[in-house]
C-alpha cells in the first residue's frame, strides 16, 4: 500500500470515527443530566422580593454605573439609571437579538452597544442603530429599600 492510499483511508476511518459524537452532539434532543445529590447545603438565593428578585443594590449600581447579573431565574440582566433621571431604573436581557452577543454599557455616551457588530440600544432597550432590528428585551424594575428588585416585564 502506498503512503497516499494509507492516509486516505486514515482520513476517511477518523471521520467515520467521529460521526457518531457528531451527531449526538448536534441533537437538540439530548436528554439533560440531573446533578448528583450531594450532602452540601444548598446556595443561598437571592431573597425574593413580592414576585421579583433581588439584582444587587442600589449602592452597587451608584457604584459601577451598572450592574450585571448573568445569573438570574429570568435570564441575564442588565441594570441602568436612565441619564436624565438616575432614580428611574431600566433592567434589559443583555444578549443582544442580532447576534447573542452581550451588550456593554457605555455610561459616556448612555447607550449598550454590541460589541460583535455595533448595534446601539438606549437605555430602555430600544434599537438605537442596527444592524440589530429588535429591541432588548425589558424586565420590570423596581426598589425595596437599597435592593432592586428585577422580575418579568
Amino acid at each position: 500500500m502506498e503512503r497516499r492510499e494509507f492516509l486516505t483511508w486514515m482520513g476517511v476511518g477518523g471521520l467515520a470515527a467521529s460521526l457518531p459524537v457528531t451527531l449526538a452532539a448536534c441533537n437538540s434532543e439530548t436528554a439533560e443530566v440531573e446533578p448528583e445529590a450531594t450532602d452540601a447545603a444548598p446556595e443561598a438565593a437571592a431573597p425574593d422580593a413580592g414576585g421579583g428578585e433581588v439584582i444587587g443594590t442600589l449602592s452597587d449600581l451608584e457604584s459601577n454605573g451598572f450592574l450585571l447579573n448573568e445569573s438570574a431565574s429570568v435570564g441575564p440582566v442588565l441594570v441602568v439609571a436612565q441619564p436624565d433621571d438616575p432614580s428611574a431604573l431600566q433592567a434589559v436581557n443583555p444578549t443582544c437579538p442580532h447576534a447573542g452577543c452581550t451588550v456593554a454599557w457605555e455610561g459616556d455616551a448612555a447607550e449598550m452597544v454590541c460589541p460583535c457588530h455595533n448595534s446601539r440600544f438606549s437605555p430602555d432597550g430600544a434599537v438605537l442603530q442596527g444592524p440589530a432590528n429588535e429591541a432588548l428585551e425589558a424586565y420590570a424594575v423596581s426598589l425595596d429599600g437599597d435592593n432592586i428588585v428585577v422580575g418579568p416585564a
